[in-house]
């Protein structure tokens, strides 16, 4: 049987009955007292889109599309709804993941790529950078890695994987186009993103969460303090998704070269400097945010506008951003509001009886629940719903948690744990970015992520208990 029969005779169908199933089952079967209706509706669509992207049954970008109509009609205010059942998610919230300003992160990002593309910024950044890491395809990779996972502790995860976009089409076109190793340099990008923003208190929000909640309990954790122990465990991962992804996706000869050639058809002129020093000047704001107070998803349009002012971004070239991928990642904050809105993820988090486990139990499940959680909403969100009720569970449980360094252990390792969440396209932006290539399929990802994923949490649960603050 052909990959599209199982696809559509039996993955589709089974996907149908567990909606189905899920949609028209008695509340009492999922065991959260007071499950209201439109929350009950939002597991079966939450369902839905969670197996439709792991099965990739239509196209990513489709399933986002469908999942937003189904919430509308099913769970907002101006759907088939009454107040009665529920909290209503208002329907602007809905469609307004469509202009997320995370989506005009991606939207910035990509008229980079394409303008830098245009000038042929790209090829001489890569040649540039990469430089140091020789034409062996193997360094190289390490090199992408490294150069990720360094910028995210200092920028946006999503910036620097959109920046890293900018230069990854050279590196590409000097590989075979049937070998694994464009899928290698493809997925260096959301796993060193991700990766790389563990290492710094700034590094992504989650870190900042918990440092913020546990200052609020009057602990307090260093900058210093924190690198000392999450800088290793990003050097130790970035390693194994070295070692990882040449496995699994090697590349197809063992004496090919990546030779960044410059490309004659491009001058080096006024539009050039002016597509270069926006780059530059963009980083800076990027990775001086906290300097400046300038949002990094409102950095990212500035180079939007001058490139349209001054006429290196045409009308034509809009035909060349990838709107599909803006389009899937909506689906994914869609989901993420109807979640939090419908008051579906507190109930879900607020009916696991944390009280009655283990310190030991308390910490793996808290950490996998970080994790699972932040695959299908935003990492920060995920930090915000579940870190204040794990401060309430870590101080009750103070003394059976001292053996492992106490509520601040407890909180540090469920904040990294959404670092590593990683599973889907829409996991995170990075995987968004990533996935914009092409190259890239749902499974690959998805069994990258996986690995990556329970392993990272894995090393991050063992360095913090080993070496507690």
């Amino acid at each position: 049987m052909s990959k599209l029969n199982v696809k559509m005779h039996i993955l589709a169908p089974l996907t149908a009955l567990v909606v189905l199933f899920m949609w028209f089952v008695p509340s009492s079967f999922f065991g959260i007292e007071g499950l209201t209706v439109v929350q009950q509706r939002t597991i079966a669509i939450f369902c839905y889109a969670a197996l439709m992207w792991m099965f990739e049954i239509i196209p990513a970008w489709a399933t986002s599309v469908t999942t937003m109509v189904f919430l509308l009609l099913a769970v907002s205010n101006k759907g088939f709804t009454t107040p009665e059942m529920g909290n209503l998610v208002n329907f602007k919230e809905i469609m307004g993941a469509f202009a997320d300003p995370i989506i005009m992160l991606f939207l910035g990002g990509f008229v980079l790529a394409i303008c830098a593309s245009k000038v042929g910024l790209d090829v001489v950044l890569a040649r540039v950078m990469l430089k140091p890491f020789g034409t062996n395809p193997k360094w190289v990779l390490l090199g992408f890695l490294t150069l990720i996972s360094v910028m995210s502790m200092f920028m946006s995860n999503t910036a620097t994987a959109a920046m890293m976009l900018a230069f990854l089409a050279p590196v590409l076109r000097t590989l075979p186009a049937d070998g694994g190793g464009r899928v290698s340099l493809a997925m260096a990008i959301p796993i060193a993103a991700n990766i790389g923003g563990l290492g710094t208190p700034i590094g992504t929000p989650p870190n900042a969460i918990a440092i913020g909640q546990l200052a609020a309990m009057d602990i307090n954790i260093g900058f210093s303090a924190w690198m000392v122990r999450m800088v290793p465990v990003v050097i130790i991962m970035i390693l194994f998704a070295w070692w990882l992804l040449m496995f699994l996706f090697p590349f197809k000869a063992k004496d090919v070269k990546i030779v960044i050639q410059s490309d004659e058809h491009h001058h080096i002129g006024w539009k050039f400097w002016v597509v270069a020093v926006t780059f530059v000047v963009t980083i800076l704001l990027w990775m001086t945010g906290e300097l400046t107070h300038l949002n990094s998803n409102v950095v990212a349009l500035i180079p939007f506008a001058v490139f349209a002012l001054v006429g290196v971004f045409k009308r034509e070239d809009f035909a060349k951003i990838e709107w599909h991928v803006l389009w899937m990642v909506a689906g994914g904050f869609a989901i993420g509001t109807a979640l939090n809105k419908t008051g579906l993820a507190a109930a879900l988090v607020e009916a696991i009886p944390f009280g009655n486990w283990s310190a030991i139990a308390v910490l793996i499940i808290a950490g996998v629940l970080g994790w699972l959680l932040s695959n299908f909403i935003s990492h920060s969100s995920a930090a915000n719903l579940l870190l204040p009720i794990l401060a309430v569970v870590g101080t009750a449980m103070s003394e059976q948690l001292g053996a492992f360094g106490g509520v601040t252990t407890l909180l540090v390792c469920v904040a990294a744990s959404t670092s590593f969440a990683m599973l889907l396209p829409i996991s995170t932006p990075p995987n968004a970015i990533a996935s914009s290539t092409g190259l890239i399929k749902t499974s690959d990802m998805a069994k990258v992520g996986l690995i990556i994923g329970l392993t990272g949490v894995a090393l991050a649960y063992t360095v913090i208990m080993l070496f507690p603050f």
